[in-house]
């Protein structure tokens, strides 16, 4: 799949774990502005509306086959440092909704 690649992930985060989540999206944001084929990142937080989920993150990249190299030595480095997203997930009650995406041709 050629072009860009969005990484779009939407969560809902109870309020007391609002603060670590945010810490951890900083520390990722770190990590994937040093990647290669990184186009950019922000993290949403919502502020009206009914909507589910009340953090969303957009993670822009030169196109799919850039992030599956990056996801899987992120992953790496992860387990290396036993730091899997997912059990901080768990600890806090955190839900969330991960897909990439790509831009509709008009």
């Amino acid at each position: 799949m050629s072009g860009v690649f969005y990484r779009i992930d939407k969560f809902v985060v109870p309020a007391p774990a609002r603060d670590e989540f945010l810490m951890n999206m900083v520390c990722r944001h770190a990590l994937l502005q040093a990647q290669e084929g990184f186009i950019g990142h922000s993290v949403l937080e919502q502020v009206a509306g009914p909507g589910e989920f009340n953090f969303v993150t957009i993670a822009e990249w030169e196109n799919a086959e850039v992030f599956e190299r990056v996801g899987m030595a992120l992953a790496a480095t992860q387990a290396t440092a036993n730091a899997d997203p997912r059990d901080m997930f768990e600890r806090l009650g955190i839900r969330a909704d991960i897909a990439g995406y790509k831009p509709v041709a008009a």
